[in-house]
């Protein structure tokens, strides 16, 4: 017998409960090491596959083109059409994808398959978010549950650098096999735990094809002028850019006359959830930025190997223990909002910290700013979560899910491309050590800046809550 997405709260505080938290945390912990092991295993791949710079590239971009451009409309499939379905099905096709990946002898199929994999990764994610969501009550319990669910992604994406390290030494193809074993795993856990989900009531008036094709290819353009713009001519990234641009107007005209739309306009009202998504883009490009330039400083400046490169940000995996241990009792104190401007000024001072690097700095001089980054992460990533989904409609908990994973990807794009973009403006045509060394500073002040100004708009909800309190 299939069992409503609104009876799930029913099983909230039992151990059916958690044993579901338990698998939707595995499938995110999944997401995040899938990702951080990539990263690691892309030199022995171009090694292997004999794949140009440029053709490398793609096999991260591929994967975050799929993830942010689809990310939306898996959001909203996920309320349409079941959250339980959706999450199934998607991880089966996670799971084959990566294991084709595995067994990639062209660089091009490669390619697919990470294209393929974030699409699945879309679908997916904002699923199982919307599983918790619907599954705890709004309170103490959900903001639990969302915290270890965040401190669970940090960790994969923490231990996925050591890993994959360990695996790349090994085979680089370990990289794609052992996420195949992991998803087998956690597939049939959550045929078992998840209840089943019924279709949502508003499916029964149709689905919103014109809204998904232009949010779809709004994103997809997006996503792809950011990625490319290192790469290309800005005349194709400003093309790009305002084909996306019409793209997102022609959704918007159809939202707000379709009968049935893909994601209400008016969710956008929210302040609350506007200044998390916001935030949700400035954290990752700050995070995935300085994570970036730091991976080159010290592999392609310092030649550290992977392992020991993955060991060195292992200190960044302190947020693994604090996101379901600290993280609640600040947030129970002191709200959300003053946890997230805490710990996005810290991710200013932590990246900041990192400016005067140099080429013969010591580990103990780089290990404050990994630490602190850590820590900045802890404190900011499950708040955003449970901001972006506080008084959402169960409903409407998927879109809201998929709208913040979305900000998350391409916040993560936008830092990856504009670090790597003042890095080649400032690094020029010489490429001595020293040159090299100027541009990774020069490239650092992208995180800075992503963390100050995330700081900034998260103040503007501290000044409008300080307002409500002295009207009360």
């Amino acid at each position: 017998m299939k069992i409503s997405d609104s009876s799930l709260q029913s099983h909230t505080g039992s151990k059916v409960s958690w044993g579901l938290l338990l698998v939707l945390c595995g499938a995110i912990f999944l997401e995040g090491i899938d990702v951080s092991m990539m990263g690691v295993a892309l030199p022995s791949i171009r090694a292997d596959l004999g794949m140009s710079t440029s053709a490398l590239s793609w096999v991260v971009s591929a994967y975050v083109l799929g993830y942010g451009g689809f990310m939306l409309l898996g959001g909203r499939a996920a309320d349409l059409f079941g959250r339980r379905r959706m999450f199934l099905v998607w991880l089966f096709v996670f799971l084959v994808f990566s294991g084709l990946g595995g067994f990639a002898t062209e660089g091009w199929v490669l390619i697919v398959a990470r294209f393929v994999t974030g699409v699945a990764a879309a679908f997916m994610t904002p699923a199982g978010l919307s599983i918790i969501t619907t599954s705890f009550p709004e309170g103490p319990q959900r903001n639990k549950a969302l915290l270890v669910y965040a401190g669970t992604a940090a960790a994969g994406f923490s231990l996925g650098l050591v890993t994959g390290g360990l695996l790349t030494s090994v085979d680089w193809r370990w990289v794609f096999f052992a996420p195949v074993v992991l998803a087998l795993v956690i597939l049939l856990a959550a045929i078992r735990l998840i209840p089943g989900s019924g279709r949502q009531e508003r499916s029964s008036h149709g689905f919103d094809i014109a809204g998904a094709v232009s949010v779809t290819g709004a994103m997809l353009l997006l996503v792809s002028a950011v990625v490319n713009a290192p790469d290309v001519e800005w005349g194709i990234t400003i093309g790009t850019l305002a084909a996306g641009l019409v793209f997102l107007a022609a959704f918007i005209i159809i939202e707000r006359r379709s009968a049935s739309p893909l994601m209400r306009l008016g969710l956008l009202r929210s302040g609350p959830l506007v200044r998390a998504n916001l935030g949700a883009i400035l954290l990752a490009g700050s995070f995935f930025g300085f994570q970036f330039v730091a991976v080159l400083y010290l592999q392609e400046l310092r030649g550290w190997s992977a392992l020991e490169t993955g060991l060195a940000l292992l200190a960044v995996g302190i947020d693994a223990i604090l996101a379901p241990t600290l993280t609640p009792r600040l947030v129970s104190r002191f709200g959300n909002i003053r946890v997230i401007f805490g710990g996005l000024c810290l991710a200013a001072v932590s990246y900041a910290l990192f400016l005067p690097v140099g080429l013969d700095w010591s580990y103990a001089a780089m290990f404050p700013t990994m630490i602190l980054t850590g820590i900045a992460f802890a404190l900011t990533y499950g708040p955003l979560t449970i901001a972006a989904t506080d008084g959402i409609a169960e409903e409407e908990q998927g879109i809201a899910g998929g709208l913040l994973s979305t900000s998350i990807q391409f916040g993560a794009a936008l830092g990856l491309s504009l670090v790597t973009a003042v890095s080649i403006i400032a690094t020029g045509a010489d490429g001595s050590p020293q040159t090299m060394l100027e541009g990774f500073r020069t490239a650092l002040f992208i995180p800075v800046a992503a963390a100050v100004l995330g700081a900034a708009i998260t103040a503007t909800g501290l000044r409008k809550r300080n307002v409500l309190q002295n009207i009360k």
